[in-house]
């Protein structure tokens, strides 16, 4: 049985009909992978191949957590999207830096300026309406 600490939260923020920012929360391993990787798919199978991933409260991430991220990047980058990660910590760094997977992905400062590179007619306005749900869900 899981705990709350290896639990893995996705939270939609904004969407677009081309694009979605989730926010991830907990820890990307072995345990929750598929969770990331099926709601990126479903994403992606919608239409939005820009997906955005703020990573500020991602307090874990092993090697199968990578190649998750490595899959949703290619599976972006095959329809023509993008991969955008926002506020990736410096434990998180040190494995793009470590496996040397660091020019695979873009990073972000913080989830505004992640936006700024998803196409103009695309981008989500941000910052969101407080208490709305996503649009296009």
């Amino acid at each position: 049985m899981l705990s709350d600490t290896d639990r893995l939260t996705l939270t939609d923020v904004v969407r677009t009909e081309g694009c979605a920012m989730l926010r991830v929360a907990g820890k990307l391993d072995v345990s929750t992978e598929q969770q990331l990787l099926r709601r990126a798919g479903d994403l992606v199978d919608d239409g939005r191949h820009h997906l955005l991933l703020d990573l500020t409260a991602l307090s874990f991430c092993d090697s199968r957590g990578l190649n998750c991220l490595l899959s949703v990047n290619w599976l972006c980058r095959r329809l023509n999207g993008s991969l955008l990660l926002a506020g990736v910590g410096s434990r998180i760094m040190e494995l793009f830096a470590l496996t040397g997977t660091r020019h695979l992905f873009r990073c972000f400062p913080t989830p505004g300026e992640a936006i700024t590179a998803v196409p103009a007619d695309l981008r989500p306005p941000w910052p969101p309406a407080p208490h709305s749900s996503p649009s296009g869900a």
